[in-house]
């Protein structure tokens, strides 16, 4: 049998690694400077936290989700999305008390039963970010700064911020049913999902992706006709204090979220390279699934941000680096080879990518494999290296090279192999 990965799970080979950890250094530099600290949460959960927390009439509970039963009968789910796991560990854990207001963010692997096409995976990555404890709308406006701050970081451009307002459960009940009443008239032009949709859940008629629902809801009733005074203050403000740190948006009363636990302030980031699959961020404010979940009253808001979408918008701005080793240790003979491999080590230890042959092939071989892995320098060492305490160092660009005293080796090629990465991270920059 002839094995292959899984329809929508992909391999991130070596080649393609490196925007992913570019990201990763940015994410941790960006969000560290806003407080946040970064949590590592089980990929798997009691189905019962999404369902409860998503909406059992969504799509992702009712379609998309990989649950298996232990022994006992109880359903575990591959986690589809990181914020119901992130309330979880903050309830169990009764963060709350390390201080009024706790900001975290997840980096890792989700998991949904879609259908694979560019950009969209059955298992893909998300950055979650999330602020707990304080209602007001400083901290939505501080989790927007903050995104938008990391995909500046990013050399990102082309990107729109999109804000609505999703009211309150007070507030959100006469939306709720001037929507059904307007869908109920116009059922006939509804897909099949959202013809379910109109009579369980019609805000997600919004989130619907096919043609003949999107034309249908242009003039649907919104939101913004129905918030109450508290929402409509709160929105504002959150609009004001965007405008003071110098941030364009565009309000979108037709903006949702898919998920059943936002309210108020929603948001999404979006581009105009991807085609119909165009956010690259979304998030909003989600005020009652901490006390929903069994915790107590505390207000929350956070974000998602995809991966897979990210990465392929930095690989459009610039094409991923190779890495490559710092220096290649030719040995020839047993005893330069002993002494090379200690060498190798050491420089090693002190921080550098070091490469060397492990067959102790001919030096022609040898030269042959520095190049192809890209090593800018080679170290020879010979017997008579040995002999003479002095190994010669080759530059594989000019194909020069020049005697180096071994003693204080390992000092010497670190200082000179941190210059030029310096110099290189210069030029990169």
């Amino acid at each position: 049998m002839d094995f292959a990965a899984i329809k929508g799970f992909k391999d991130i080979l070596p080649a393609e690694i490196e925007p992913w950890q570019r990201l990763d250094r940015t994410v941790r530099a960006v969000f560290g400077a806003f407080g946040f600290r970064e949590m590592k949460l089980p990929v798997m959960e009691w189905t019962e936290l999404f369902s409860r927390s998503i909406g059992q009439d969504t799509d992702i509970v009712s379609k998309e989700m990989y649950t298996l039963h232990d022994s006992k009968g109880r359903g575990m789910t591959l986690r589809p999305e990181a914020t119901a796991s992130v309330c979880r560990a903050y309830i169990q854990n009764r963060l709350h008390q390390d201080g009024p207001v706790q900001k975290f963010f997840v980096i890792g692997p989700m998991f949904r039963h879609e259908n694979p096409q560019k950009g969209r995976f059955r298992q893909f990555h998300q950055i979650d970010a999330e602020i707990f404890g304080d209602p007001g709308p400083r901290s939505d406006a501080d989790l927007i700064v903050m995104l938008l701050h990391l995909l500046d970081s990013l050399s990102l451009s082309g990107l729109t911020l999109h804000l609505n307002t999703l009211g309150c459960p007070e507030c959100r009940g006469g939306f709720r049913d001037a929507l059904r009443s307007y869908l109920k008239d116009r059922s006939e032009g509804l897909c099949e999902d959202c013809t379910r949709r109109a009579g369980t859940n019609p805000l997600r008629v919004f989130d619907c992706k096919a043609e003949a629902c999107r034309n249908l809801v242009l003039k649907a009733p919104t939101i913004l006709d129905h918030v109450c005074s508290a929402c409509r203050d709160h929105f504002q403000a959150l609009q004001t204090l965007l405008r003071d740190a110098g941030i364009g948006f565009e309000i979108n009363p037709r903006l949702v979220r898919g998920l059943d636990y936002y309210t108020r302030t929603a948001f999404e980031v979006q581009t105009g390279h991807s085609g119909a699959q165009n956010a690259v961020a979304g998030g909003g404010r989600y005020d009652g699934l901490v006390r929903q979940l069994g915790g107590g009253d505390q207000p929350a808001i956070g974000f998602a941000i995809g991966v897979e979408r990210l990465i392929a918008l930095m690989n459009e701005v610039a094409q991923p680096r190779t890495s490559v080793p710092d220096l290649y240790v030719a040995a020839l003979g047993e005893e330069a080879a002993r002494k090379a491999f200690a060498l190798v080590a050491e420089l090693r230890k002190a921080g550098n990518w070091v490469e060397m042959d492990y067959a102790s092939r001919s030096l022609k071989a040898q030269l042959k494999h520095a190049d192809r892995l890209g090593a800018g320098r080679v170290l020879i060492l010979g017997d008579n290296e040995l002999a003479m305490g002095k190994g010669l160092l080759r530059d594989m660009g000019s194909k020069t090279q020049e005697e180096i005293p071994l003693d204080g080796l390992v000092d010497r090629l670190t200082r000179m192999l941190g210059a030029e990465a310096r110099i290189r991270a210069d030029k990169d920059a």
